[in-house]
């Protein structure tokens, strides 16, 4: 039932919630809801802030799964930890040393992990006492086959949810990527893996033995129909309508992006005093307005993105070829419409053969090597949200963050070629 008063921000903007005029897509939540029960191991994948999270809180109860949230600091035996800490165990150091050379942890089952709380007679008491006597288990953290028996010890059956996957360290991700084989064969679990990039067989490129074992869900599509229908569920919630010219610009301007559309929507309801729903019809926005504000949207994230340019250009260090500040060069010169596609690598190394100081000296490996070291740049950078990302099974170079090509877009390219010390195109 539809509440008959409702606030502005329950409806556009960014929320932690789901928003209320969530739209849901047959590309995305269909496709999720008909292999919830497959037993495979299920992949999010798109560009930042295109309502990835959102699927997943739409798709499943939050009684049907536990969250972990990735740091970029983090060694495969870091997520185990933290897999276990949030299925209910509570750990601690252990004096004994594992294979790896490191201590192995001490895990001990919470008693409300098995249901029980504080009161309820006598069998909720010799229950408790039954967890209470179990001795903790002495796991080593990197090995997989430690954690399954942890999670089957407590009859452990959720989705486990691993948001931010992209901020993993690269040779994290690929060393999971080896674990979730083990977890796919050795036990009925199942992740869902939520990360920031475009190529669909990510997971299977860092473990080919992967392949047929998880299902990968592209949540950056929104077609015009959808963004459309989310303007118009969000104007009959609050009882306004977005005039046709304001509409039509916004759709035409957000490059897909269900972020821009929501937030332009926010500030334009802010702008025309609309906080609530409305007791009568309210008509609201026009094309010029449109315009200005998505320009402030992707205006306010200009400090990031120049903060982007200047540290992607800078590498990992001081070094002869300045490969990453080069990769930057085709972002900056190409025509709108080739930049929004993506480069592929052919392309940025017959580019950069014109174009580099060293010209024709520069071989293949040089740009491949630069390329496969974008996403672990970014992170080591802590460049959040990610912008670039190369995807290995295409051997593509995308922008994964919509509000960056727009800002791109309305910028004096020249002057950021000059920001980065990249000449300008003769």
């Amino acid at each position: 039932m539809v509440k008959s008063n409702v606030s502005l921000d329950e409806v556009f903007g960014i929320n932690r919630e789901l928003p209320m005029n969530y739209q849901t897509r047959d590309s995305a939540d269909t496709v999720l809801v008909n292999n919830l029960s497959r037993g495979q191991h299920l992949v999010i994948y798109g560009s930042s802030k295109q309502g990835k999270t959102s699927l997943r809180k739409n798709c499943l109860e939050v009684n049907d799964y536990i969250v972990v949230h990735c740091s970029n600091k983090w060694e495969l035996g870091d997520v185990h930890v933290a897999i276990l800490k949030q299925a209910g165990y509570e750990l601690t150091e252990s004096i004994s040393i594992a294979t790896s050379g490191k201590h192995k942890i001490s895990a001990k089952a919470k008693a409300s992990v098995f249901g029980y709380g504080v009161e309820g007679g006598a069998e909720t008491e010799r229950n408790q006492e039954e967890v209470v006597k179990k001795s903790p288990l002495e796991l080593d953290p990197i090995d997989v086959n430690d954690i399954i028996l942890a999670l089957k010890e407590i009859k452990f059956d959720k989705f486990i949810v691993l948001e931010d996957f992209h901020y993993l360290p690269v040779e994290t991700q690929k060393d999971f990527s080896v674990a979730l084989k083990a977890f796919h064969e050795n036990s009925k679990f199942c992740f869902i893996i939520i990360g920031v990039w475009l190529e669909e067989n990510r997971l299977s490129v860092y473990n080919g033995d992967l392949t047929g074992r998880l299902l990968a869900i592209n949540a950056d599509q929104w077609t015009k129909e959808e963004l459309g229908s989310v303007i118009k569920t969000g104007e009959t919630l609050l009882n306004i309508n977005f005039s046709e010219d304001f509409k039509n610009e916004l759709l035409a301007s957000c490059y897909e992006s269900v972020y821009i559309v929501q937030e332009a929507c926010h500030r334009c309801c802010l702008k025309n005093d609309v906080l609530v729903t409305q007791d009568t019809l309210k008509v609201i926005g026009d094309k010029r307005s449109c315009s200005e504000i998505v320009s402030q949207v992707v205006n306010q994230q200009g400090g990031r993105f120049n903060s982007f340019l200047t540290q992607f250009s800078e590498g990992f260090q001081d070094t002869t070829l300045e490969m990453h500040k080069w990769l930057l060069y085709p972002i900056l010169t190409e025509p709108f419409k080739k930049v929004e596609e993506g480069f592929r690598q052919s392309e940025i190394r017959n580019m950069l053969h014109h174009t580099h100081p060293r010209g024709t000296e520069l071989n293949s490996g040089n740009v491949t090597q630069s390329l496969q070291s974008t996403l672990s740049l970014q992170i080591k950078k802590d460049i959040k949200p990610i912008v670039l990302d190369y995807d290995q099974t295409n051997l593509r170079l995308n922008i994964v963050d919509k509000s960056f090509l727009i800002w791109l877009s309305r910028q004096n390219r020249n002057e950021l070629l000059d920001l980065v010390e990249l000449p300008r195109p003769s």
